[in-house]
Protein backbone atom coordinates (compact mmCIF):
# COMPACT_ATOMS: atom_id res chain seq x y z
CA UNK A 1 0.00 0.00 0.00
CA UNK A 2 1.06 3.56 -0.68
CA UNK A 3 1.64 6.02 2.14
CA UNK A 4 1.38 9.64 0.91
CA UNK A 5 3.64 10.83 3.72
CA UNK A 6 6.32 8.24 2.92
CA UNK A 7 9.88 9.49 2.85
CA UNK A 8 13.01 7.54 2.20
CA UNK A 9 14.84 6.45 5.37
CA UNK A 10 17.89 8.32 4.12
CA UNK A 11 16.02 11.59 4.49
CA UNK A 12 15.91 11.23 8.27
CA UNK A 13 19.33 11.80 9.77
CA UNK A 14 20.02 11.29 13.45
CA UNK A 15 22.09 13.83 15.32
CA UNK A 16 21.94 16.56 17.90
CA UNK A 17 23.53 19.96 18.20
CA UNK A 18 27.15 20.68 17.34
CA UNK A 19 28.08 20.73 21.02
CA UNK A 20 26.42 17.38 21.73
CA UNK A 21 28.05 15.63 18.77
CA UNK A 22 31.48 17.02 19.60
CA UNK A 23 30.97 15.90 23.17
CA UNK A 24 30.42 12.37 21.85
CA UNK A 25 33.71 12.56 19.95
CA UNK A 26 35.54 13.65 23.12
CA UNK A 27 34.00 11.15 25.49
CA UNK A 28 37.02 8.84 25.34
CA UNK A 29 39.31 11.74 26.21
CA UNK A 30 39.82 13.36 29.58
CA UNK A 31 39.33 16.73 27.90
CA UNK A 32 35.70 17.93 28.15
CA UNK A 33 34.12 20.38 25.76
CA UNK A 34 32.81 22.33 28.74
CA UNK A 35 36.38 23.48 29.41
CA UNK A 36 36.29 25.51 26.20
CA UNK A 37 39.52 24.25 24.65
CA UNK A 38 40.33 23.13 21.12
CA UNK A 39 40.71 19.39 20.50
CA UNK A 40 41.96 17.77 17.33
CA UNK A 41 39.02 15.38 17.43
CA UNK A 42 36.69 18.37 16.80
CA UNK A 43 37.75 18.35 13.15
CA UNK A 44 36.16 14.92 12.72
CA UNK A 45 32.76 16.52 13.32
CA UNK A 46 33.19 18.70 10.23
CA UNK A 47 34.64 15.79 8.22
CA UNK A 48 31.59 13.69 9.07
CA UNK A 49 29.14 16.45 8.21
CA UNK A 50 30.86 16.95 4.88
CA UNK A 51 30.70 13.25 4.01
CA UNK A 52 27.04 13.07 5.08
CA UNK A 53 26.25 15.97 2.76
CA UNK A 54 27.95 14.20 -0.14
CA UNK A 55 26.32 10.81 0.50
CA UNK A 56 22.90 12.05 1.62
CA UNK A 57 22.39 15.67 0.56
CA UNK A 58 19.12 16.81 2.13
CA UNK A 59 18.91 19.98 0.04
CA UNK A 60 19.61 19.28 -3.63
CA UNK A 61 17.51 16.11 -3.62
CA UNK A 62 14.48 18.39 -3.03
CA UNK A 63 14.99 19.71 -6.56
CA UNK A 64 14.47 16.36 -8.28
CA UNK A 65 11.41 14.10 -8.45
CA UNK A 66 10.57 12.24 -5.27
CA UNK A 67 11.11 8.49 -5.04
CA UNK A 68 8.03 6.31 -5.40
CA UNK A 69 7.33 3.21 -3.34
CA UNK A 70 6.13 1.39 -6.44
CA UNK A 71 6.05 2.04 -10.18
CA UNK A 72 2.95 3.92 -11.39
CA UNK A 73 3.13 2.72 -15.04
CA UNK A 74 4.32 6.14 -16.21
CA UNK A 75 7.80 7.07 -17.48
CA UNK A 76 10.41 4.71 -16.12
CA UNK A 77 12.50 6.59 -13.56
CA UNK A 78 14.55 3.63 -12.34
CA UNK A 79 17.83 3.45 -14.26
CA UNK A 80 18.38 -0.04 -12.86
CA UNK A 81 15.21 -1.31 -14.53
CA UNK A 82 15.16 -4.95 -15.53
CA UNK A 83 12.53 -6.96 -17.38
CA UNK A 84 9.85 -8.37 -15.06
CA UNK A 85 7.06 -9.93 -17.10
CA UNK A 86 5.28 -9.76 -20.46
CA UNK A 87 1.98 -8.97 -18.74
CA UNK A 88 3.39 -5.83 -17.09
CA UNK A 89 4.94 -4.68 -20.38
CA UNK A 90 1.61 -5.12 -22.21
CA UNK A 91 -0.24 -3.18 -19.49
CA UNK A 92 2.30 -0.36 -19.72
CA UNK A 93 1.93 -0.28 -23.54
CA UNK A 94 -1.87 -0.07 -23.27
CA UNK A 95 -1.45 2.74 -20.77
CA UNK A 96 0.71 4.68 -23.23
CA UNK A 97 -1.95 4.35 -25.93
CA UNK A 98 -4.73 5.47 -23.58
CA UNK A 99 -2.79 8.41 -22.17
CA UNK A 100 -1.39 9.74 -25.45
CA UNK A 101 -4.12 8.84 -27.94
CA UNK A 102 -7.28 9.25 -25.86
CA UNK A 103 -6.68 11.44 -22.79
CA UNK A 104 -4.10 13.84 -24.23
CA UNK A 105 -6.23 15.14 -27.16
CA UNK A 106 -9.20 15.70 -24.85
CA UNK A 107 -7.05 17.48 -22.26
CA UNK A 108 -5.31 19.76 -24.75
CA UNK A 109 -8.71 20.72 -26.18
CA UNK A 110 -10.03 21.65 -22.74
CA UNK A 111 -6.87 23.64 -21.97
CA UNK A 112 -7.17 25.63 -25.20
CA UNK A 113 -10.86 26.34 -24.49
CA UNK A 114 -10.07 27.45 -20.92
CA UNK A 115 -7.21 29.79 -21.87
CA UNK A 116 -9.09 31.22 -24.86
CA UNK A 117 -12.15 31.99 -22.77
CA UNK A 118 -9.92 33.50 -20.05
CA UNK A 119 -8.45 35.99 -22.54
CA UNK A 120 -11.77 36.77 -24.27
CA UNK A 121 -13.89 36.86 -21.12
CA UNK A 122 -11.56 39.05 -19.03
CA UNK A 123 -11.04 41.43 -21.95
CA UNK A 124 -14.80 41.90 -22.40
CA UNK A 125 -15.37 42.34 -18.66
CA UNK A 126 -12.59 44.92 -18.62
CA UNK A 127 -14.72 47.31 -20.71
CA UNK A 128 -17.37 47.51 -17.98
CA UNK A 129 -17.28 50.37 -15.43
CA UNK A 130 -15.71 49.68 -12.05
CA UNK A 131 -18.77 48.52 -10.16
CA UNK A 132 -19.93 45.50 -8.21
CA UNK A 133 -21.27 43.88 -11.38
CA UNK A 134 -17.82 44.02 -12.98
CA UNK A 135 -16.19 42.41 -9.93
CA UNK A 136 -18.84 39.69 -9.85
CA UNK A 137 -18.47 38.90 -13.56
CA UNK A 138 -14.66 38.96 -13.27
CA UNK A 139 -14.68 36.39 -10.47
CA UNK A 140 -17.19 34.27 -12.39
CA UNK A 141 -15.03 34.27 -15.56
CA UNK A 142 -11.82 33.51 -13.66
CA UNK A 143 -13.43 30.70 -11.70
CA UNK A 144 -15.00 29.15 -14.81
CA UNK A 145 -11.75 29.27 -16.81
CA UNK A 146 -9.60 27.80 -14.05
CA UNK A 147 -12.06 24.96 -13.57
CA UNK A 148 -11.96 24.17 -17.29
CA UNK A 149 -8.14 24.16 -17.15
CA UNK A 150 -8.27 21.89 -14.10
CA UNK A 151 -10.41 19.45 -16.08
CA UNK A 152 -7.76 19.63 -18.79
CA UNK A 153 -5.32 18.19 -16.25
CA UNK A 154 -7.82 15.62 -14.95
CA UNK A 155 -7.31 17.23 -11.56
CA UNK A 156 -8.98 15.54 -8.61
CA UNK A 157 -8.85 18.00 -5.74
CA UNK A 158 -9.92 17.51 -2.14
CA UNK A 159 -10.29 20.74 -0.16
CA UNK A 160 -10.22 20.58 3.64
CA UNK A 161 -11.37 23.12 6.27
CA UNK A 162 -13.12 25.44 3.82
CA UNK A 163 -14.19 27.65 6.72
CA UNK A 164 -10.57 28.91 6.74
CA UNK A 165 -10.55 30.01 3.09
CA UNK A 166 -8.62 33.25 2.42
CA UNK A 167 -10.76 36.37 2.67
CA UNK A 168 -10.59 39.64 0.74
CA UNK A 169 -7.87 42.00 1.90
CA UNK A 170 -5.72 39.10 3.13
CA UNK A 171 -2.59 37.30 1.94
CA UNK A 172 -2.69 33.63 0.98
CA UNK A 173 0.69 31.86 1.29
CA UNK A 174 1.27 28.25 0.22
CA UNK A 175 4.07 25.79 -0.40
CA UNK A 176 5.13 25.62 -4.04
CA UNK A 177 5.47 22.41 -6.05
CA UNK A 178 4.31 23.32 -9.52
CA UNK A 179 3.08 26.19 -11.73
CA UNK A 180 -0.32 24.48 -11.67
CA UNK A 181 -0.56 25.29 -7.94
CA UNK A 182 -2.30 28.47 -9.12
CA UNK A 183 -4.91 26.46 -11.05
CA UNK A 184 -5.43 24.14 -8.08
CA UNK A 185 -6.10 26.97 -5.63
CA UNK A 186 -8.03 29.22 -8.06
CA UNK A 187 -10.34 26.29 -8.78
CA UNK A 188 -11.96 26.95 -5.38
CA UNK A 189 -11.78 30.73 -5.22
CA UNK A 190 -10.40 33.83 -6.91
CA UNK A 191 -7.04 35.40 -6.06
CA UNK A 192 -5.03 38.40 -7.11
CA UNK A 193 -1.85 37.09 -8.71
CA UNK A 194 1.58 38.58 -8.09
CA UNK A 195 4.42 38.17 -10.54
CA UNK A 196 6.69 39.55 -13.21
CA UNK A 197 5.31 40.91 -16.47
CA UNK A 198 6.04 38.71 -19.48
CA UNK A 199 5.91 39.04 -23.24
CA UNK A 200 4.46 36.66 -25.83
CA UNK A 201 1.45 34.47 -25.04
CA UNK A 202 1.93 34.83 -21.29
CA UNK A 203 1.96 38.61 -21.69
CA UNK A 204 -1.33 38.52 -23.62
CA UNK A 205 -2.95 36.50 -20.83
CA UNK A 206 -1.58 38.82 -18.13
CA UNK A 207 -2.75 42.00 -19.85
CA UNK A 208 -6.24 40.60 -20.39
CA UNK A 209 -6.52 39.41 -16.78
CA UNK A 210 -5.48 42.74 -15.27
CA UNK A 211 -8.25 44.50 -17.23
CA UNK A 212 -10.93 42.88 -15.12
CA UNK A 213 -9.13 42.16 -11.85
CA UNK A 214 -6.45 44.05 -9.85
CA UNK A 215 -3.62 41.56 -10.33
CA UNK A 216 -0.17 42.89 -9.42
CA UNK A 217 2.33 42.55 -12.28
CA UNK A 218 5.83 44.00 -11.95
CA UNK A 219 8.35 44.99 -14.57
CA UNK A 220 11.76 43.35 -14.30
CA UNK A 221 13.32 46.59 -13.06
CA UNK A 222 10.67 46.93 -10.32
CA UNK A 223 11.24 43.37 -9.09
CA UNK A 224 14.73 44.38 -7.99
CA UNK A 225 13.31 47.28 -5.98
CA UNK A 226 12.13 45.58 -2.82
CA UNK A 227 10.57 48.73 -1.36
CA UNK A 228 8.53 49.38 -4.51
CA UNK A 229 7.19 45.82 -4.48
CA UNK A 230 6.32 46.00 -0.77
CA UNK A 231 4.54 49.35 -1.13
CA UNK A 232 2.38 48.11 -4.03
CA UNK A 233 1.41 44.95 -2.16
CA UNK A 234 0.69 46.90 1.01
CA UNK A 235 -1.58 49.25 -0.94
CA UNK A 236 -3.44 46.25 -2.38
CA UNK A 237 -3.98 44.69 1.06
CA UNK A 238 -5.15 48.02 2.51
CA UNK A 239 -8.20 47.92 0.22
CA UNK A 240 -10.38 45.34 1.97
CA UNK A 241 -12.53 44.91 -1.14
CA UNK A 242 -9.58 43.53 -3.16
CA UNK A 243 -9.15 39.81 -3.69
CA UNK A 244 -6.62 38.05 -1.44
CA UNK A 245 -3.08 38.05 -2.79
CA UNK A 246 -1.65 34.63 -3.65
CA UNK A 247 2.07 34.31 -2.85
CA UNK A 248 4.49 31.37 -2.82
CA UNK A 249 7.19 32.53 -0.37
CA UNK A 250 9.66 29.72 -1.23
CA UNK A 251 10.30 31.43 -4.56
CA UNK A 252 10.88 28.14 -6.41
CA UNK A 253 9.30 24.72 -6.89
CA UNK A 254 10.11 22.02 -4.31
CA UNK A 255 9.47 18.34 -4.99
CA UNK A 256 6.37 17.68 -2.87
CA UNK A 257 8.35 16.19 0.04
CA UNK A 258 9.29 19.29 2.05
CA UNK A 259 8.85 23.00 2.65
CA UNK A 260 11.94 25.20 2.40
CA UNK A 261 12.69 28.67 3.74
CA UNK A 262 9.98 31.29 3.30
CA UNK A 263 11.22 34.70 2.13
CA UNK A 264 10.33 37.26 4.78
CA UNK A 265 9.15 39.93 2.32
CA UNK A 266 5.63 38.48 2.16
CA UNK A 267 5.35 38.77 5.93
CA UNK A 268 6.48 42.40 6.15
CA UNK A 269 3.43 43.69 4.29
CA UNK A 270 1.09 43.45 7.25
CA UNK A 271 -2.47 42.16 7.32
CA UNK A 272 -3.76 38.66 7.89
CA UNK A 273 -1.91 35.63 6.55
CA UNK A 274 -3.99 32.66 5.35
CA UNK A 275 -1.69 29.59 5.17
CA UNK A 276 -2.51 26.83 2.70
CA UNK A 277 -0.85 23.40 2.50
CA UNK A 278 -0.75 21.59 -0.86
CA UNK A 279 0.17 17.90 -1.14
CA UNK A 280 0.10 15.97 -4.43
CA UNK A 281 -0.32 12.21 -4.73
CA UNK A 282 2.61 11.08 -6.95
CA UNK A 283 1.03 7.69 -7.68
CA UNK A 284 -1.01 9.20 -10.52
CA UNK A 285 1.41 11.80 -11.83
CA UNK A 286 4.48 13.77 -10.76
CA UNK A 287 3.36 17.40 -10.42
CA UNK A 288 6.81 18.72 -9.52
CA UNK A 289 8.38 21.04 -12.11
CA UNK A 290 12.12 20.48 -12.40
CA UNK A 291 12.87 23.68 -14.32
CA UNK A 292 16.53 22.68 -14.72
CA UNK A 293 15.47 19.57 -16.66
CA UNK A 294 12.21 20.50 -18.43
CA UNK A 295 11.00 23.68 -20.08
CA UNK A 296 7.39 24.75 -19.62
CA UNK A 297 6.13 23.04 -22.78
CA UNK A 298 7.78 19.71 -21.89
CA UNK A 299 6.47 19.97 -18.35
CA UNK A 300 2.87 20.59 -19.44
CA UNK A 301 3.15 17.67 -21.87
CA UNK A 302 4.14 15.42 -18.95
CA UNK A 303 1.21 16.71 -16.91
CA UNK A 304 -1.33 16.12 -19.67
CA UNK A 305 -0.06 12.60 -20.38
CA UNK A 306 -0.10 11.45 -16.77
CA UNK A 307 -2.97 9.45 -15.33
CA UNK A 308 -4.35 12.33 -13.29
CA UNK A 309 -3.37 15.10 -10.90
CA UNK A 310 -4.60 14.09 -7.45
CA UNK A 311 -4.05 16.67 -4.72
CA UNK A 312 -5.16 17.56 -1.20
CA UNK A 313 -5.46 21.20 -0.14
CA UNK A 314 -5.74 22.24 3.51
CA UNK A 315 -6.87 25.72 4.52
CA UNK A 316 -5.23 26.57 7.84
CA UNK A 317 -6.57 29.07 10.40
CA UNK A 318 -5.55 32.68 9.68
CA UNK A 319 -2.37 33.91 11.37
CA UNK A 320 -1.05 37.36 12.32
CA UNK A 321 2.26 38.63 13.67
CA UNK A 322 2.52 38.42 17.42
CA UNK A 323 3.77 41.25 19.57
CA UNK A 324 7.56 41.47 19.41
CA UNK A 325 7.75 38.91 16.57
CA UNK A 326 9.84 39.91 13.55
CA UNK A 327 9.03 38.96 9.96
CA UNK A 328 11.55 36.09 9.86
CA UNK A 329 10.15 34.36 12.94
CA UNK A 330 6.62 34.87 11.68
CA UNK A 331 7.53 33.34 8.32
CA UNK A 332 9.08 30.32 10.05
CA UNK A 333 5.99 29.87 12.22
CA UNK A 334 3.72 29.87 9.18
CA UNK A 335 6.07 27.52 7.31
CA UNK A 336 6.09 25.04 10.20
CA UNK A 337 2.28 25.03 10.33
CA UNK A 338 2.05 24.31 6.59
CA UNK A 339 4.68 21.55 6.77
CA UNK A 340 2.96 19.87 9.73
CA UNK A 341 -0.48 19.92 8.10
CA UNK A 342 0.74 18.66 4.73
CA UNK A 343 2.97 15.91 6.14
CA UNK A 344 6.02 17.65 4.64
CA UNK A 345 9.54 17.97 5.99
CA UNK A 346 10.22 21.40 7.49
CA UNK A 347 13.60 22.63 6.23
CA UNK A 348 15.44 25.86 7.04
CA UNK A 349 17.46 25.93 3.79
CA UNK A 350 16.84 28.56 1.12
CA UNK A 351 15.21 27.29 -2.07
CA UNK A 352 17.47 29.62 -4.09
CA UNK A 353 20.20 26.97 -3.61
CA UNK A 354 18.49 25.34 -6.58
CA UNK A 355 20.39 27.82 -8.78
CA UNK A 356 22.87 29.64 -6.53
CA UNK A 357 25.83 28.61 -4.40
CA UNK A 358 25.67 28.42 -0.62
CA UNK A 359 25.80 31.89 0.86
CA UNK A 360 28.89 32.84 2.82
CA UNK A 361 26.72 33.69 5.83
CA UNK A 362 25.79 30.00 6.22
CA UNK A 363 29.47 29.07 6.38
CA UNK A 364 30.17 31.92 8.80
CA UNK A 365 27.31 30.76 10.99
CA UNK A 366 28.97 27.38 11.52
CA UNK A 367 32.30 29.08 12.22
CA UNK A 368 30.71 31.42 14.76
CA UNK A 369 28.97 28.53 16.52
CA UNK A 370 32.23 26.64 16.95
CA UNK A 371 34.12 29.79 17.92
CA UNK A 372 31.57 30.64 20.60
CA UNK A 373 31.89 27.11 22.00
CA UNK A 374 35.69 27.25 22.25
CA UNK A 375 36.58 30.90 22.75
CA UNK A 376 33.43 31.87 24.60
CA UNK A 377 33.59 29.08 27.18
CA UNK A 378 37.31 29.52 27.61
CA UNK A 379 36.73 33.19 28.46
CA UNK A 380 33.98 32.29 30.95
CA UNK A 381 36.18 29.67 32.58
CA UNK A 382 39.02 32.17 32.98
CA UNK A 383 36.65 34.60 34.69
CA UNK A 384 35.42 32.09 37.26
CA UNK A 385 38.62 32.02 39.43
CA UNK A 386 38.69 35.84 39.40
CA UNK A 387 35.09 35.90 40.59
CA UNK A 388 35.86 33.44 43.39
CA UNK A 389 38.85 35.48 44.60
CA UNK A 390 36.73 38.64 44.57
CA UNK A 391 34.10 36.98 46.73
CA UNK A 392 36.74 35.87 49.22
Amino acid sequence: TYNPTYTSPTLQREGGSMEQEMGELRRYRTQSISRGEFALSDSFYFYRKGLESIVDDQVTQRFSSEELVSWNLLTRTNHNFHYISLRLTVIWGLGVIIRYCVLFPLRITLAIIGLSWLVIGTTLVGFLPNRRVKNWLSELVHLMCYRICARGLSATIQYHNKNNKPQKGGICVANHTSPIDIVILANDGCYAMVGQSHSGLMGVIQRSMVRSCPHVWFERSEMRDRHAVTSRLRAHVAAKSNLPILIFPEGTCINNTSVMMFKKGSFEIGGTIYPVAIKYDPRFGDAFWNSAKYNMVSYLLRMMTSWAIVVNVWYLPPMTRQEGEDATKFANRVKSAIAHQGGLLDMAWDGSLKRDKVKEEFKEQQQKMYSSMVVGKKARNSQEPHTESTRR
